[in-house]
C-alpha cells in the first residue's frame, strides 16, 4: 500500500479519524481511498489482529484508546485530546470508503461555506451488491472542531460499546448536507452484521430512555427526524412502517431480493429494540 501521503491531488484541510478494532478486512481500502487528506488518523481500541501493521503501513496516525466505561467515549476523547491538525474533522468507519466526487466536493464547499457541518450520504451494499433504492443513511459526520462534540449520554457502564455508534453531534450553527455520498460495504460478512444489530439494539433500547428523560433543551437539539424516531421505538408498528416505506414507496423492491433481505433485516431490528424496551420495563422478568 501507498502512503496516504503520496496522492494525485492536492491537499484536502480535514482531519479524518477512524475508529477501529479488528478492522483487518475493511481498513486497507479505507485507507487507500482517503490519500489526499493532509491528516489522517486511526483510534484503535486494542485490535488483536493486523489491524495496526495496515495503519502504519498506510502512513496513518495511530492512537491507542482505552475506554473506562465513563463519558467521554472514542470520539469524543478524540476530539478532546489528539490534536487535529485542521479545522475541519471527519469521522469515518472502516468499512466506509470516500470517492472522488466526494474529495472534489469538499475541495470545493469548505473554503466559502459558512456552515459548521455537514450531514453525509452513504450508499449501502448488502451482501456485495450495491443498493440504489429504499431509504438513504445519512450521518452528520464532516464538522469544524470548534462548532461541537457528540452529545453526552450518561450510561453508568450499562453498555459495552465504547464508541459512540448512534450517538449525535451536537452542533451550535449552521449545518449544510454534501451531494456525493460516501460508500459503506462491509466485508466481515453476515454473521458480523447480525452480531452488531443485535448489540446495537441492547444500546439503542437504554438510549430510548436517556433521549425521552432528557431536559427539554437537549431534546431541542435534536433534528426532526430524530424526535420521530425516538417518538416512534416504543411501537410494534415502527418497523412494519419503515419496511412498507423503505421497501415499497422508496422503491427498495428494485434492488432485487438483496434490497428484500435488507428490508426485512433492518424491520427486525427495531423489533428487536421494542422487545428489549419491553424487558427493561418489566425487570424481575429479565431472566437468561
Amino acid at each position: 500500500m501507498l502512503p496516504i501521503a503520496d496522492s494525485f491531488m492536492r491537499s484536502i484541510p480535514v482531519s479524518v479519524v477512524i475508529p477501529v478494532k479488528n478492522e483487518e478486512r475493511n481498513l486497507e481500502k479505507c485507507l487507500e481511498r482517503l490519500r489526499g487528506f493532509s491528516q489522517i488518523v486511526v483510534v484503535d481500541s486494542n485490535s488483536t489482529d493486523k489491524t495496526i501493521k495496515i495503519a502504519e503501513s498506510a502512513g496513518a496516525e495511530v492512537v491507542q484508546f482505552q475506554w473506562d466505561g465513563k463519558f467521554p467515549k472514542k470520539r469524543n476523547w478524540t476530539l478532546r485530546n489528539h490534536p487535529l491538525r485542521n479545522k475541519w474533522v471527519l469521522f469515518v468507519d472502516g468499512d466506509e470508503y470516500v470517492t472522488g466526487e466526494f474529495k472534489r466536493e469538499l475541495l470545493e464547499v469548505l473554503p466559502v461555506t459558512e456552515n459548521l457541518g455537514f450531514w453525509v450520504t452513504y450508499q449501502n451494499y448488502f451482501m456485495g451488491k450495491l443498493l440504489k433504492h429504499g431509504e438513504k443513511f445519512r450521518k452528520l459526520s464532516l464538522f469544524r472542531i470548534d462548532a461541537g462534540e457528540y452529545e453526552r449520554i450518561a450510561e453508568d457502564r450499562w453498555s459495552d460499546l465504547d464508541m459512540e455508534v448512534h450517538e449525535h453531534p451536537v452542533i451550535e450553527g449552521p449545518v449544510g448536507r454534501l451531494r456525493a455520498p460516501i460508500l459503506h460495504e462491509d466485508f466481515k460478512g453476515l454473521n458480523a452484521y447480525i452480531r452488531r444489530h443485535n448489540e446495537y439494539s441492547d444500546w439503542e433500547a437504554r438510549r430510548y430512555y436517556a433521549v425521552r428523560n432528557s431536559s427539554k433543551s437537549r431534546w431541542n437539539k435534536l433534528t426532526f427526524w430524530q424526535r420521530v424516531k425516538y417518538r416512534s421505538l416504543d411501537s410494534w408498528l415502527f418497523g412494519p412502517l419503515y419496511f412498507l416505506v423503505s421497501y415499497f414507496v422508496k422503491a427498495g423492491f428494485l434492488d432485487g431480493k438483496e434490497g428484500l433481505m435488507f428490508a426485512v433485516f433492518k424491520m427486525f431490528y427495531f423489533f428487536q429494540i421494542k422487545c428489549k424496551i419491553v424487558k427493561i420495563r418489566k425487570p424481575s422478568q429479565s431472566k437468561p
